[in-house]
């Protein structure tokens, strides 16, 4: 968002859904909302989208979750493609490719390939994977390719959503703090706002709003190590790509045979990288440069000091994989809410007051999923009732 615009409001606005929180949950509520014909206004204290929306690698990862998230993500996707359309931001249908850099690796990959059929799965032998990456063929043993995949470009998908939404009807009421709720009322520094159904989705910053729900749930922030990189010449990455290291991260993958074996051998090679939480991915960008990433660190309040070893690693990893050296052109400390035993946070502490939460680094994954049920459910109600 370039533009600003404060609303000074009169007291008792009137909406059917008041959205708290501009970050990309936030916006999917909105839209779905708007998909109803109803009155929608978003309310964020800062005066653009900002936060985990615009921080992250812009990769709609669905295949390697499970359970709840891949639901999400799996109903998501199609509201991403429509959304790039409508509000004309940067996106493609990429899939995600992944490289196998040990036979174990490659072993746990046959095994969700076995799961999850080939119309999610393609098992990739080394000469496939390494004719389509420009990568090192040093110990590569296979890959795979995830086709129904996506990526955008974080720093303009949600702003342009934003942008589009209010042009289609949306009021944002930027600059404008939610300080604590009653039925059918959202208290505001600028005044109040009235409607029968508040979808709260301020990520991490929940434990200001419900602290109730963050000390329940052992919230925190987790911080992140991102860079953006210039590509040498001649690069060029066709898709997202994971590594070994995505392989025991995402909860697709965690009941897999194998993923224990993985584990073990990643933290008994890289004993160093156990502190910082490594996590090896890269998504290319439209010009051409690629972001790379990424480690964890967790806590209750975010430390503005980083660390330069994460960077170090990040760009040692990066020039091993690819056999060449990259400019790095921007440094980033990204922050996400994270919870240890859950993904999502979905509450309803006031009748009509929805919180919800992506505890997890995936909210782009399953945003879109997430706020279609979230809303279809919160209509289900007979007692909620638009405004006339």
């Amino acid at each position: 968002m370039t533009a600003l615009t404060i609303f000074t409001m009169a007291n008792n606005e009137n909406y059917d859904v008041v959205v708290v929180g501009a970050g990309i949950v936030g916006l999917a509520h909105a839209y779905h909302a708007l998909n109803r014909g109803l009155r929608v206004a978003v309310v964020d204290h800062a005066d653009s989208v900002t936060g985990a929306s615009v921080q992250n690698f812009g990769h709609a990862c669905i295949t390697a979750q499970a359970g709840t998230a891949l639901r999400y993500g799996r109903k998501g996707r199609r509201h991403w493609l429509d959304l790039a359309h409508k509000a004309g931001f940067w996106s493609r249908p990429a899939g995600t490719l992944c490289v196998a850099r040990h036979d174990d690796e490659q072993a746990m990959i046959a095994e969700f390939a076995a799961e999850r059929g080939d119309r999610e799965v393609r098992v990739l032998n080394r000469t496939e994977i390494l004719d389509r990456l420009p990568i090192r063929p040093d110990g590569v043993t296979g890959g795979m390719y995830l086709p129904n995949d996506l990526q955008v470009d974080p720093r303009t998908a949600a702003p342009s959503i934003a942008r589009w939404l209010e042009s289609s009807g949306v009021s944002f009421h930027w600059r404008t703090a939610a300080t604590h709720f009653d039925a059918g009322v959202v208290h505001t520094t600028r005044g109040d706002l009235r409607a029968p159904t508040i979808f709260v989705t301020v990520n991490y910053d929940i434990d200001r709003l419900f602290p109730e729900y963050a000390d329940r749930d052992e919230l925190q922030r987790c911080r992140l190590h991102m860079l953006r990189a210039q590509a040498p010449l001649g690069f060029a990455l066709p898709a997202p790509l994971f590594t070994g290291w995505s392989l025991v991260r995402y909860s697709g993958f965690a009941h897999l045979p194998s993923k224990d074996v993985v584990l073990q051998r990643l933290r008994t090679e890289y004993p160093d990288y156990a502190d910082i939480d490594l996590h090896q991915m890269y998504t290319p960008q439209p010009d051409g440069s690629i972001l790379v990433g990424d480690t964890h660190a967790k806590d209750v309040s975010t430390s503005p000091f980083q660390s330069e070893k994460g960077f170090a690693v990040l760009i040692e990893e990066a020039e091993k994989l690819f056999g060449a050296p990259l400019t790095v052109t921007e440094r980033w400390q990204g922050v996400y809410s994270s919870a240890p035993a859950k993904e999502f946070l979905v509450e309803e502490p006031i009748a009509g007051v929805h919180v919800v939460t992506v505890t997890t680094g995936i909210g782009m994954t399953t945003s879109m999923g997430l706020a279609e049920e979230s809303v279809e459910r919160a209509f289900a109600r007979n007692d909620i009732r638009v405004s006339a």
